[in-house]
């Protein structure tokens, strides 16, 4: 261990209580409680994932958690299997076909996105839930599959408690500007471009 000085000891606890003093002043200003707009964007990994971070803590403190997935298929992952240990404090719902490289085909992506779109306007609306995932929902307002502006809209109109995040690349400008929180997740290194494929527990 290393050896500290009495004289060093006592700077760090004078700095830290001063450092305490300016951070409970900053918490106590703070005097807000509303339902949060949440949006993960950017090219690096961990946009969804964090998502789900958020939801386990929601569900540990008793609320009900809704996820609505719009561009994936119905494919296993294994978030949505630990979910399903929550029995029906959470609403699962993978609305996606797959990726768009996948379906190859324009008139089922938008029609698969607006039944998404409906099924999320479905869930918000249900007073037991207090957190709603919307995955991916960046990718289909980024091809165009729904009306950014009603989804904005729709989206500032929820009920005044409600947590939404919304998760993907390229969040639209519009959406950044109506969330309370967005995070940009920049990709500084991934191994997929060294030639290791996606695992389970890892990438689903």
């Amino acid at each position: 261990m290393k050896d500290i000085e009495v004289s060093e000891a006592e700077r760090h606890k004078r700095k830290m209580e001063n450092r305490k003093a300016v951070q409970d002043a900053e918490v106590a200003s703070k005097t807000i409680e509303k339902g949060l707009l949440i949006v993960n964007t950017g090219p690096g990994k961990g946009k969804s994932t964090a998502a789900f971070g958020l939801a386990l803590r929601m569900l540990g403190h008793g609320r009900k958690v809704a996820v609505i997935q719009f561009i994936k298929g119905a494919w296993d992952t294994g978030e949505r299997v630990a979910m399903q240990a929550f029995g029906d404090r959470v609403i699962w719902r993978t609305m996606g076909e797959g990726f768009t490289w996948d379906t190859q085909d324009l008139k089922r992506d938008v029609e698969a996105a607006e039944r998404a779109w409906e099924k999320a306007l479905e869930v918000m609306a249900q007073p037991e839930v207090g957190l709603v995932i919307l995955d991916e929902l960046n990718i289909a307002l980024r091809y165009d599959y729904l009306d950014l502006e009603k989804v904005v809209a729709d989206l500032v109109a929820r009920r005044p408690d409600l947590h939404v995040i919304v998760t993907g690349r390229n969040a639209k400008p519009a959406l950044v500007e109506a969330a309370d929180m967005v995070t940009e997740m920049t990709l500084v290194k991934h191994h997929f471009k060294a030639g290791v494929k996606a695992q389970a527990g890892i990438e689903f």
